[in-house]
């Protein structure tokens, strides 16, 4: 297809491309962009048209993807960058020193429930926390690795029980996020 041909038939759609990009962003200025997008890749990519198709359909297919595709990206942007405000060294400093406490008092508190475990079920569960497999931790306790389980399965539920208190107020903070 001629170059000049193909630029005149699709500026013929531009009026039809813009009431289409504006369902999408519902705002005139993006939607401008988007047809202009959407043209841009429509000449760049003229070879891969086939003449005698339909090219209305053609141009909305690249419109639709150009907005999703674009759409992911600023979701993608937005959630790993952060450009609601300006943290001031001050901000840190508090936030920094509020979790040093708060981490001190969750430690001790978890502490304390692993010190109510008896030993049967404590020794199996920090080897399995430090990284020993099921088979290891039976080897080394001598006892087959399904009482391995059981123990470090009570000792879970041992300490999401004392521990509740963390559980409900991890639910209340991320209830909205």
């Amino acid at each position: 297809m001629i170059s000049n041909s193909f630029n005149y038939q699709i500026n013929d759609h531009k009026s039809s491309l813009k009431s289409f990009a504006l369902n999408f962003t519902k705002n005139m200025d993006d939607a401008d962009d988007l047809v202009q997008d959407t043209m841009l890749k429509a000449i760049r990519y003229s070879k891969m048209y086939v003449e005698g198709t339909n090219l209305k359909g053609w141009l909305y297919t690249i419109m639709r993807n150009t907005f999703i595709n674009d759409y992911r990206r600023m979701v993608k942007q937005r959630s790993i960058i952060d450009t609601s405000e300006e943290i001031s060294s001050a901000q840190l400093f508090c936030s920094a020193s509020d979790n040093q406490v708060n981490n001190k008092f969750i430690s001790d508190d978890v502490n304390k429930a692993l010190a109510k475990l008896s030993v049967e079920y404590y020794t199996p569960f920090v080897k399995y926390f430090e990284g020993y497999k099921y088979h290891e931790i039976a080897d080394m306790l001598q006892i087959p690795i399904g009482t391995v389980k059981t123990r470090i399965h009570v000792a879970r539920q041992s300490l999401k029980s004392n521990l509740k208190v963390y559980n409900q107020e991890y639910k209340k903070s991320n209830k909205y996020n």
